[in-house]
């Protein structure tokens, strides 16, 4: 799988120089609204032209989901794409925000790219080799529990008014018993710190495959554990929790009880 790894490290990097340029000129940024608090910029699309022509030129018979064009192809061999996570943070220049790029192979995950433009940090995965930062291994946490741990999470923004209530009554929960929550705002970066030990765990709803693809495999590949809030094993679905092994289970128990059912997986 190295060869799809190079690729993919390729258009992540080609994507990041695209980024990192255009936030000379945000002034001038055309701006969408795709929803309530959901934005796309000729950037994103322009990022995620540039990934999809690398992939084609090395791999045409591929198929790509990405974030911005949806799906094109009907091969077993799939490339996720988001070309910019974290676009709001983008938009006011706040810097927290990625490419994404995993590679999955009937239905299996093989390979992960998470770049992250303004520290010029690569977060790489193969299936069965590792997680690495920059070339060099990362694993999860050796924290033991909750107590004192940190954990990351995103707040539902475009969350249903009904679930707003139960989520804060997690985050309530968390916050009682951890040294600290954190809300980047990019799903990717917050799923590699986890995989670089940067923080504990995890735990977000309503996010998309293109979110969580590449981090799912960084975290597996770290020796962390990755699932839904029912414990059920991950599979690219809305919702997720994430950890070191410890961690990831004190999470799924503290947040067990405020987790609506129509949000466990």
């Amino acid at each position: 799988m190295q060869p799809l790894l190079t690729i993919g490290v390729r258009a992540a990097r080609r994507a990041g120089d695209l980024i990192a340029r255009s936030l000379t000129h945000l002034d001038s940024l055309k701006i969408d609204t795709k929803g309530r608090n959901d934005f796309v910029t000729d950037v994103d699309r322009k990022a995620e032209a540039e990934i999809i022509a690398i992939i084609r030129k090395s791999y045409p018979a591929h198929a790509v989901l990405g974030e911005e064009s949806g799906r094109s192809g009907t091969s077993e061999t799939l490339w996720i794409v988001d070309p910019l996570d974290g676009t709001t943070n983008f938009l006011h220049g706040f810097p927290q925000f990625a490419v994404s790029i995993a590679v999955e192979h009937k239905g299996r995950l093989e390979c992960a790219v998470v770049y992250d433009p303004m520290r010029q940090e690569l977060y790489t995965a193969v299936r069965g080799g590792g997680a690495q930062l920059d070339g060099k291994r990362i694993r999860v946490s050796s924290q033991r529990g909750l107590e004192g741990a940190l954990i990351g999470t995103g707040f539902p923004y475009r969350m249903a008014p009904e679930h707003v209530d139960p989520y804060l009554a997690m985050l309530k929960a968390v916050m009682a018993v951890t040294a600290g929550v954190r809300r980047p705002g990019s799903a990717s970066l917050d799923l590699a710190y986890v995989a670089a030990g940067r923080t504990d765990g995890f735990f977000e709803f309503n996010l998309k495959p293109w979110d969580t693809a590449a981090g799912a495999l960084l975290i597996r590949e770290a020796g962390g554990r990755i699932g839904t809030p029912s414990g059920a094993d991950y599979a690219l679905g809305p919702n997720v929790v994430a950890g070191n092994p410890k961690v990831y289970a004190a999470l799924l128990e503290t947040l067990g009880p405020h987790v609506p059912a129509d949000l466990r997986d």
